[in-house]
């Protein structure tokens, strides 16, 4: 009976994340998060470079792919990775074709690399070492994990400069059993009017709120993201949600407070800021 309860509570949500889907797009963000070996980090860069770059860069071309980057830790923390390799796509069909693509890339190159040793060892030459050869050196693969979000919204204002290399802050918050409408309609009516405002204004360049579209971990519910062109952007954000708070009684503050401690839980609350080395987005249609 649990186990039928517990299909019921995901199917349920299946089709509420459905029906929402119909009124705005949600892409899917798909992030892989890669630990470098100690003082190989520019090698691991240059290889995005090289391989990866190419194959993303057409897809977006061919609009596939929506925005793609590479974000470094802006804080350090143990265990955390070196380098996260994020891109968003609208849909499943775009993931598919985005690792379809990537398999096709590494085997042209595994075939390059044997042609190459083939033409090395007739000439009596080291053949050089093959592309995953060097990967293993380069990066601790054991580590690497996978991340499949949902944006469930995202509001952008003004498409970032050419050049740009975004700061993103990550809020995760881990909604209370039962509670998770609630404090979504808590977010919707207490948060998102301010952090809309921010980026129509240009004070940020965009927000989202996610979930797992897999789920794969306990620790939080639902994460806001935040991208900002600069770390004073982070000032002005504090600003304009203190001065929302001052315009409001002690009491509707107070209010507010007790909302959101009844329907998450705040020890479970984290934040981190991450760095853009590479950011790509397509422009605008």
């Amino acid at each position: 009976m649990r186990v039928y309860v517990l299909l019921v509570l995901v199917l349920a949500s299946c089709v509420g994340a459905a029906a929402q889907q119909m009124q705005q797009p949600q892409p899917i963000t798909v992030v892989t998060d890669y630990w470098a070996r100690a003082g190989r980090e520019a090698d691991f860069l240059e290889l995005i470079r090289t391989v990866g770059a190419p194959v993303r860069d057409k897809l977006m071309a061919d609009g596939v792919i929506l925005g793609w980057g590479v974000d470094v830790p802006y804080m350090s923390m143990p265990g955390s990775p070196t380098h996260s390799i994020w891109y968003d796509v609208a849909d499943w069909a775009g993931v598919e074709k985005v690792q379809a693509a990537m398999a096709a890339r590494l085997a042209q190159l595994d075939d390059e690399d044997k042609k190459a040793a083939d033409e090395a060892r007739k000439k009596n030459m080291k053949p050089a070492k093959p592309l995953r050869e060097r990967i293993q050196e380069i990066v601790d693969m054991e580590k690497t994990r996978t991340w499949f979000f949902r944006n469930l919204e995202v509001t952008a204002g003004s498409p970032p400069p050419a050049g740009a290399m975004p700061f993103t802050r990550i809020y995760s918050v881990k909604a209370r059993p039962g509670m998770a409408q609630e404090w979504r309609e808590n977010f919707d009516k207490y948060i998102k009017p301010t952090l809309d405002s921010l980026a129509k204004s240009g004070a940020i360049f965009a927000w989202g709120l996610g979930q797992e579209e897999v789920k794969t971990e306990g620790s939080f519910t639902h994460f806001v993201w935040v991208s900002y062109p600069n770390l004073a952007a982070f000032d002005r954000q504090r600003t304009a949600f203190g001065a929302k708070g001052a315009e409001r009684s002690a009491e509707t503050n107070d209010h507010i407070a007790q909302a959101f401690l009844k329907t998450s839980d705040p020890d479970a609350a984290r934040s981190m800021i991450l760095r853009a080395v590479i950011f790509k987005m397509a422009p605008p249609k």
